[in-house]
């Protein structure tokens, strides 16, 4: 990214801090705060209009935050109040499975974890918050697929000899029949997972539960055992945060 375009970053979020404590203003006011030209401003907050991020108000030139602003706040305190409200379940799955439990999003085509806790046989110290994960790979990403919050990609990436990359491999509908996914070593070579989907208040799946471990651990033996158990999870879970049925 160029020194300009970072320095327009900059500016639009310059403009909706100010917006944020003043409330609407005039364009001239803002052009004035940011130390730009009044045409500047202009260009900024079209951009951010075009976004929904801000609209004009009946007084002509005066500018506030847009509904956009809303739905970017409304989807973070989501995240923040599933990320606090599974932690419990969370906890308690790591004791009884034994193995490091995620929870994981739909984000950009990815499942994105917001939230670990490892358990007590854990070995590996890795951190997957944050981390972007491929869907058709991981448990968390198939259980996403097949209950439709996330799309198929046009492309299944391969990570491991073991990674399905036919999408009919994938087995979507059986995922959605037994209310579980798996992976077997299919994004890491001797790392197995098991995940179930988490509900939101209407119904519609927004996230996984998942446990994941060393394959000599997390066997297919054990899978549908602790496949019951992220099910039963997730439901708890689900409840936490508003589904009720």
């Amino acid at each position: 990214m160029s020194n300009s375009s970072v320095q327009s970053v900059d500016r639009a979020i310059a403009i909706l801090e100010i917006l944020a404590r003043r409330g609407a203003t005039r364009v001239t006011d803002l052009a004035v705060e940011l130390a730009v030209h009044k045409s500047t401003a202009f260009r900024l907050l079209a951009a951010l209009e075009q976004g929904g991020l801000v609209e004009q108000t009946g007084d002509r030139g005066r500018y506030r935050l847009g509904f956009g602003v809303v739905r970017l706040a409304g989807a973070a305190t989501a995240q923040l109040d599933l990320s606090k409200e599974s932690r419990k379940v969370c906890l308690r799955l790591a004791e009884e499975v034994g193995e490091t439990v995620n929870v994981a999003v739909p984000q950009d085509g990815h499942a994105v974890n917001i939230s670990q806790v490892r358990g007590p046989a854990a070995i590996s110290g890795h951190n997957w918050v944050g981390q972007r994960t491929p869907a058709h790979a991981t448990s968390s990403g198939k259980v996403l697929l097949a209950f439709g919050a996330l799309p198929l990609p046009a492309q299944l990436e391969r990570y491991t000899p073991a990674t399905i990359t036919d999408p009919t491999g994938l087995g979507l509908a059986q995922i959605r029949e037994r209310g579980w996914a798996c992976t077997l070593e299919e994004l890491e070579v001797g790392l197995n997972a098991v995940a179930a989907p988490v509900r939101g208040s209407d119904g519609v799946v927004v996230a996984a539960v998942s446990a994941s471990g060393p394959s000599y651990r997390l066997t297919p033996e054990r899978l549908p055992e602790v496949g019951r158990l992220l099910a039963a999870g997730a439901r708890e879970i689900s409840q936490r945060i508003g589904y009720y049925r």
